[in-house]
């Protein structure tokens, strides 16, 4: 997502809370290790992830989601079942799914009733009998009761955050928890199936999710129902729901791609237009980023425009989220994020600049396509800022929870590929842009893991690069 708006969200934090409050849900969240024998234990009730120690689970990779919702806008009523099909890589006794804000009624595990307890955002889960390591069990959750308008660590809006006409649903890093029970953490990617049945009427009426229908909407006693399948495995955070007085549309893209845009009928007239002109440029974009980085990696794609605002865009897989308007440089990042963010996911939140660097730099390279100012132009633009400027005290390869969506995540991380370009030539440079985007799809990285990569495509040791540009703060040296 553009970090300027993001960033203007955020109530200003002390980095002494932050670090107090992670190092103290560290000590209470810690995996706990199998014993030997291989005998049932109580799974983390963390991911593992040092921004987020609460967030995610341990003991199982998920497989499916497969959620129901109904939901009423006018008063934020919200009822859902959602089956959460995961196969365990430990023997589990118990296990945990994150959920917030909501309120669980029943908890089944292949069928059979299973004893739960919430406290936070931990649903915990004793099955009737525990699970065998390598076992794979459906875990249905019937929950439900007000739906909110949650924030993230950044007190920026986030999750299922609700409207009087609908809700956006974006849930970067952490916000899935608010409306399914889940594992959210990126790394755990699993297929989902999303139904939202809503009020019939004026408003408020339409639901879109991620991937293409399943069917129909169809249309029953004042109810109707919309069912989204994406048979391509998403992180939780790419995850959507969205509802609005949407409207939408199908066009065809490269290779007959679908592109599904629902537009809000809200939007004012400039907006409209603005949004208008951006999603027209889908197709190209699709054909301009296939040229960098290989085939589209989905099977669909296509935009969310909403009236209403939580302040940022976001690359929801298949179908990125808009507040308000979709300007064509934001189009260009989010798309370009579906390669790089979405099928090439981090492994960690700390490698955030590995989505956001390189969407960036995508959005540079489709300016200068335009004639809209060259990459050499970008990257001078951030050289020139000075050397005593708070820009160059971010460490982006481990930029700090509270410091995801800064500036220099998305510029400098932009600045340091041209200037790796530059150091290794274009040939290794784009060869080293295919091959990370087609040969990690689908899969979970970090920045060790495009050093080696650029090492093996130039033939270099980049160490020193690396220790310069992103494993340190302060200004680096550009290549001539």
């Amino acid at each position: 997502m553009p970090a300027s708006i993001r960033r203007t969200l955020a109530l200003l934090l002390t980095t002494a809370t932050a670090l107090a409050t992670a190092s103290g849900a560290l000590a209470t969240a810690s995996a706990v290790p199998a014993p030997a024998g291989g005998a049932p234990i109580d799974g983390s009730h963390s991911g593992g992830d040092p921004y987020f120690p609460d967030a995610g689970n341990g003991g199982y990779d998920v497989q499916h989601y497969d959620v129901d919702i109904r939901y009423t806008p006018a008063d934020r009523r919200f009822e859902a079942t959602a089956a959460v099909r995961l196969r365990t890589t430990v023997a589990l006794r118990s296990f945990s799914l994150d959920l917030r804000g909501l309120t669980v009624r029943r908890v089944s595990v292949d069928g059979r009733a299973a004893t739960f307890a919430q406290s936070g955002r931990e649903l915990v889960i004793t099955p009737s009998s525990p699970l065998s390591r390598g076992r794979t069990a459906t875990v249905k959750v019937v929950y439900g009761g007000t739906a909110g308008t949650p924030t993230d660590i950044e007190n920026a809006p986030y999750g299922w955050y609700s409207f009087g006409d609908g809700a956006m649903v974006v849930s970067e890093p952490d916000g899935s928890s608010t409306w399914f029970p889940v594992n959210d953490i990126p790394a755990d990617k699993a297929t989902l199936d999303v139904t939202v049945t809503v009020p019939a009427g004026p408003a408020g009426t339409v639901a879109v999710g991620n991937g293409r229908p399943a069917r129909p909407p169809r249309t029953a006693g004042g109810w109707t129902t919309w069912s989204w399948s994406a048979r391509d495995p998403l992180s939780p955070y790419l995850a959507t729901a969205s509802v609005g007085n949407y409207r939408v549309t199908t066009t065809r893209g490269p290779h007959n791609l679908p592109i599904i845009n629902a537009v809000d009928a809200d939007l004012t007239a400039a907006n409209l237009a603005t949004t208008t002109a951006s999603l027209a440029l889908q197709p190209q974009m699709i054909t301009f980023f296939e040229g960098i980085f290989g085939r589209y990696p989905f099977e669909a794609f296509g935009a969310i425009v909403d009236d209403d605002s939580v302040g940022y865009a976001l690359e929801t897989q298949t179908r990125p989220v808009y507040s308000r308007v979709a300007r064509e440089s934001t189009v260009a990042h989010e798309l370009a994020h579906q390669w790089v963010g979405n099928s090439v996911g981090p492994a960690a939140w700390q490698h955030i600049w590995l989505n956001e660097g390189f969407a960036t730099y995508a959005q540079w390279l489709w300016s200068e396509h335009r004639g809209q100012g060259t990459a050499d132009a970008a990257f001078a633009e951030v050289m020139a800022i000075p050397a005593d400027d708070e820009f160059w005290a971010t460490v982006i390869a481990d930029p700090g929870p509270l410091h995801l969506f800064v500036d220099p995540v998305y510029d400098r991380g932009a600045a340091t590929l041209h200037a790796l370009r530059r150091t290794i030539g274009d040939t290794a440079f784009f060869t080293l842009l295919r091959r990370w985007a087609t040969q990690n799809a689908g899969g979970s990285v970090t920045t060790a893991d495009l050093e080696a990569l650029a090492e093996r495509v130039s033939g270099r040791d980049l160490t020193a690069f690396f220790d310069a540009w992103v494993d340190s703060a302060g200004k680096p040296q550009p290549p001539a």
